[in-house]
């Protein structure tokens, strides 16, 4: 009788030890983990031999809310890192009045040329979804309320921000001439990628891409026109991953050891970044720090 009464008393220890463990890592990844933000910086050879470096600044998924305090005062600091270039690939949105703390936020990058492209979340509010649903495929869009993405838009464009949305521009910085185009969210089947194909020029020194969601169907159309890289966001890195960082998840149908980072995706190089927020209903991030990239491109 003894022996289970000791027996009992282990398996209790180990229940609340394990209970207490849980709640200690969901508190980190709620607090310090959602706000332990990092710039991931790389350099790649893309440009012609004899141009002058051209640093890119890549953000996404910021899912701001009014109250994201910590992650405003990040945002607005990053101009201190002087991008020749910044590129914005959606998810901006979380909540209905977060287009002024948006515009606060960029307000001295909006003074850098940039580009942008939406997706899901700057379109629809978010909503509460079982986080084990993401294991059984990507998410799908349900009836959800929208949200200004239509002010915050022509709030960047006034500044002198570039819609890529099925549409190419070309910008010449730093003596490199660049084509620069995008499609809308393939994530909910908004991406049109024929309005931009065939986009690439014989006087182009270098083809970016943006999208959102880094669905295979549109990089492997953007590898097909010989872009020499895409940027994306959506996939929050797995936002809950191994401790060694290995995404659980992708949400879009990507592999998972491509779900951040600076990978090769047939001929072209594809940056995700693992971005800066979270949804609101699920404000936590473990093993995968929210980040920008900062790219600098040499010859």
């Amino acid at each position: 009788m003894q022996r289970k009464k000791n027996s009992l008393g282990a398996i209790a220890s180990g229940v609340a030890a394990g209970l207490i463990s849980s709640g200690l890592t969901a508190a980190y990844s709620m607090t310090v983990g959602r706000n332990d933000f990092l710039i991931q910086q790389e350099t790649l050879p893309l440009l012609p031999s004899g141009n002058d470096p051209i640093r890119i600044l890549h953000l996404s998924d910021m899912h701001m809310t009014p109250d994201r305090t910590e992650l405003q005062d990040f945002v607005a600091q990053l101009a201190d890192l002087e991008p020749d270039l910044v590129i914005n690939t959606g998810d901006n949105l979380a909540h209905p009045k977060a287009v002024p703390a948006v515009t606060r936020s960029l307000s001295r990058l909006l003074q850098i040329p940039g580009f942008f492209v939406f997706g899901s979340n700057d379109y629809f509010a978010p909503d509460f979804k079982n986080p084990l649903s993401y294991f059984a495929g990507p998410s799908t869009l349900r009836d959800r309320d929208p949200l200004p993405w239509q002010g915050m838009r022509a709030v960047f464009q006034e500044h002198g921000w570039r819609d890529a949305t099925h549409q190419r521009h070309y910008v010449e910085i730093k003596g490199t001439r660049i084509l620069v185009a995008g499609v809308d969210d393939p994530h909910i089947d908004r991406d049109r990628y024929n309005t931009i194909a065939d986009a690439r020029t014989p006087d182009t020194d270098l083809a970016l891409g943006l999208v959102h969601a880094p669905k295979p169907r549109v990089l492997r159309r953007f590898d097909d026109d010989n872009y020499n890289m895409v940027f994306a966001g959506h996939t929050h890195g797995g936002q809950v991953c191994l401790p060694n960082g290995q995404a659980l998840v992708t949400n879009c149908g990507i592999d998972r050891k491509r779900a951040h980072g600076l990978h090769r995706w047939g001929k072209l190089w594809l940056n995700v970044t693992a971005g800066l927020g979270t949804s609101p209903y699920a404000p936590f991030r473990l093993f995968c720090k929210p980040e920008v990239t900062l790219l600098t491109l040499t010859d």
